[in-house]
């Protein structure tokens, strides 16, 4: 298809009348009268052959099309934008721009925060957004990247885009204070008959992936979507977890858990920093890169 024959003014009506379904809200969330958006929508309904909304009662749903196109538009919004808003140079004084990074919030904890204390410092029109990674992330990892600023994410799990290393660190078991079953130290097989709490999906599960190479099959009981929720999930119970030792050193008196260490070698993580190839040459992403360089070498 000719990209030079296409109104690429249509993107974002295509968009808002796909997350809206309805003529009147979606001119209003674009800035178009609601004769014109019914025009867009006629436009679009020829180019794409497809009803895309069908009127449903008083209503309208989406056509199996219009359900497909709704995540596309999306991100090729987004997408657009990052290349309209690509810059030859970045003075981070005087620059009004967003950031987003995808990241675990052990990253966001860890790491995430002090990067926003040194742009609050140099870049006072600077904002960062930091959002929570998903369990599909790496099944769609180049749509995610190219509508986004960047990743936070260890070595091992994606491959195939730029990254940048920015601080390593290491593994460590949390057990209940008074956990009834283990004293100053844990064996393997403590690690294959007590019951686990994990980091988000069972099967991908950093510490699942660990103990597989053992050859231990982790008896999972709790999974979360957050590292920072794992001490709770642990703390009176039998339960143990695998967290890195930035976080766990974060963790108060009152935690109810404790720390000790991994009985065998785990695979120690450098987090780094990835982003898609778009981004690499453009002046603001080269700062933040630079910015974020600087803060893991702090770290």
């Amino acid at each position: 298809m000719n990209l030079a024959t296409l109104d690429l003014n249509l993107v974002p009506a295509l968009r808002a009348l796909l997350e809206e379904r309805n003529v009147t809200r979606a001119g209003t969330k674009v800035g178009l009268s609601q004769p014109a958006m019914s025009a867009a929508l006629a436009r679009l309904r020829k180019h794409f052959g497809d009803e895309l909304l069908a009127r449903s009662g008083n209503s309208y749903t989406l056509t199996p099309l219009g359900t497909v196109l709704l995540e596309l538009t999306a991100t090729t919004c987004e997408l657009l934008e990052r290349v309209f808003t690509c810059q030859a140079s970045f003075d981070p004084a005087i620059e009004r721009r967003e950031f987003t990074l995808l990241a675990s919030d052990y990253a966001v904890a860890v790491f995430g925060a002090e990067l926003a204390r040194v742009v609050h410092d140099e870049a006072p029109g600077v904002r960062l957004r930091f959002l929570q990674v998903g369990p599909a992330l790496v099944e769609s990892i180049a749509t995610s990247l190219s509508s986004v600023d960047g990743l936070l994410m260890p070595h091992g799990v994606i491959s195939g885009f730029p990254s940048m290393d920015l601080f390593a660190d290491r593994w460590t078991c949390l057990v209940a204070d008074d956990h009834p079953e283990i004293g100053d130290s844990l064996t393997l097989r403590d690690l294959a008959r007590l019951p686990w709490a994990v980091y988000q999906r069972t099967h991908d599960a950093p510490a699942a992936r660990q103990l597989s190479l053992l050859g231990i099959d982790a008896r999972v009981e709790v999974s979360v979507e957050t590292f920072q929720l794992l001490p709770a999930m642990v703390a009176g119970t039998t339960r143990v977890a695998l967290v890195q030792e930035r976080l766990a050193a974060r963790l108060g008196p009152h935690s109810g858990v404790r720390t000790l260490p991994c009985p065998f070698d785990a695979v120690p993580l450098n987090e780094a920093l990835w982003w898609h190839h778009a981004h690499t040459q453009d002046a603001a992403h080269t700062w933040l890169r630079d910015t974020a360089a600087r803060v893991g070498a702090a770290l």
